[in-house]
């Protein structure tokens, strides 16, 4: 999550065995660090090359006007894609707040209060709504239980799209927690309609049971299920197997795993968003005692980001071997470096955020927002223009774009393509460009 026990605590593409295994051996704290973005191909000097109609990274100044304030506990912010320009704002106690023209409406979209663990980092954790929400009323929620455990579920919502009866839960997934801390929690629908979740991988420090790197469990995983949300159905079951997912068919033991898995090797995916207009992936998976991370995946020619990657953790933290010191042999076409990360002397844990594409604000199109929970610092990282696509040079520009006050605990979007910062002490805020006033 956006804390920790151990520790209060970035991610832009796969490198070469060359590129980790100079990272590894000649990283190290920076004094006064910012992050680091790791060796793109073809080298940087050859890219970034950004649009030729956009303004330096440097140069844009970004302003949060507070939209609400007097939330308790809030963790996420999104809107439902419905037409109505709500905002949903989930509380960690367990509520689904509703924000209509700029006010926050007393009674809640749903309250888990009575179902809902909140110590350490447990808790309502996320939200995601069917695409076809203003139809159905569907939506799905990732919170921990009086037991600690994840739960997946379905909500549907009344024809106000403003009310849900907590009777109307369908447990979808139910996921043993070892541990309090590092439940993921976020939820997302991809282009493909398919339902996404992020999962930790089940707590402590150090993943001390090997979660992320078997095959044998869900946790420290990203998960790809098909909800029915894309049109096919679930043949009566809670949800179906995608039949592209990189498990769903194993050809023996050795490849096989649980088929829900879409990639391994996370610690703790607290917040991940794909960009609405390519479809790519990207991921915050805060780091153990060293390092954050930012893992991008850019969409297929399906539209959908490739699967079975295994994103590192508990072999690496970020692209450095794990436990600080060791030496990893390092196997390119198994593991897939990040593409920014940071060590702890910029921020302790990151805060994955999404791309920018709020046509009120042209100038900021295609920025990556990321912030860190624990030092209120926001950054921007922004693709070279023929980026985003499968076997696309990448490059990246990322500069520090505002130092706040705030506990950024996560990024948003609305109905429009708005962008929200949320601060975990109790308001959302909306990202504006001061540049184009």
């Amino acid at each position: 999550m956006y804390t920790r026990n151990d520790a209060r605590r970035t991610a832009l593409l796969a490198l070469t065995a060359v590129s980790v295994l100079t990272l590894a051996t000649t990283g190290g704290c920076r004094a006064k660090s910012d992050p680091v973005v790791l060796t793109p191909q073809p080298p940087a000097s050859d890219v970034p090359t950004r649009p030729a109609d956009a303004a330096e990274l440097g140069s844009i100044r970004l302003e949060l006007p507070q939209i609400v304030s007097g939330l308790q506990q809030p963790v996420f912010v999104t809107g439902a894609k419905d037409g109505s320009s709500r905002l949903f704002v989930c509380e960690k106690s367990g509520k689904v707040r509703v924000i209509e023209n700029g006010t926050l409406v007393a009674a809640p979209l749903l309250d888990l209060s009575g179902s809902v663990s909140t110590d350490s980092e447990r808790g309502l954790l996320g939200i995601a709504f069917s695409p076809q929400y203003a139809q159905t009323g569907r939506f799905y929620v990732d919170y921990t239980d009086k037991s600690g455990n994840t739960v997946i579920s379905r909500f549907t919502a009344d024809a106000s799209g403003t009310k849900a009866d907590p009777a109307s839960e369908e447990v979808l997934l139910r996921i043993e927690q070892p541990y309090a801390n590092h439940n993921g929690g976020c939820v997302q629908f991809g282009p493909d309609k398919m339902l996404w979740i992020g999962m930790g991988d089940g707590g402590s420090g150090g993943d001390p049971q090997g979660n992320a790197q078997s095959l044998d469990t869900l946790l420290g995983k990203m998960l790809r299920l098909d909800v029915g949300e894309s049109g096919a159905p679930a043949n009566g079951e809670p949800y179906g197997i995608p039949a592209d997912n990189p498990f769903a068919n194993p050809t023996d033991e050795a490849t096989a795993a649980q088929p829900e898995v879409w990639a391994t090797g996370l610690r703790n995916p607290w917040r991940f968003s794909f960009d609405s207009k390519t479809g790519g992936l990207w991921i915050g998976d805060v780091g153990q005692s060293q390092w954050e991370e930012i893992d991008f995946v850019p969409a297929g020619s399906s539209g959908v980001p490739a699967g079975g990657l295994n994103f590192g953790w508990n072999t690496f933290e970020a692209s450095h071997p794990y436990p600080a010191g060791t030496s990893v042999t390092v196997d390119t076409t198994r593991f897939t470096m990040p593409i920014i990360e940071y060590d702890h002397g910029a921020g302790n844990s990151v805060t994955g955020g999404v791309v920018v594409r709020d046509p009120a604000y042209p100038g900021l199109d295609g920025i990556y927002l990321y912030g860190d929970y624990g030092s209120g610092r926001v950054w921007g990282a922004r693709l070279s223009s023929d980026a985003g696509q499968a076997g696309a040079p990448v490059g990246v520009e990322n500069v520090e774009m505002l130092s706040t006050k705030y506990q950024v605990v996560s990024f948003g979007t609305g109905d429009n393509g708005e962008v929200y910062l949320v601060d975990f002490a109790g308001a959302v805020y909306r990202v504006t460009d001061k540049t184009a006033q």
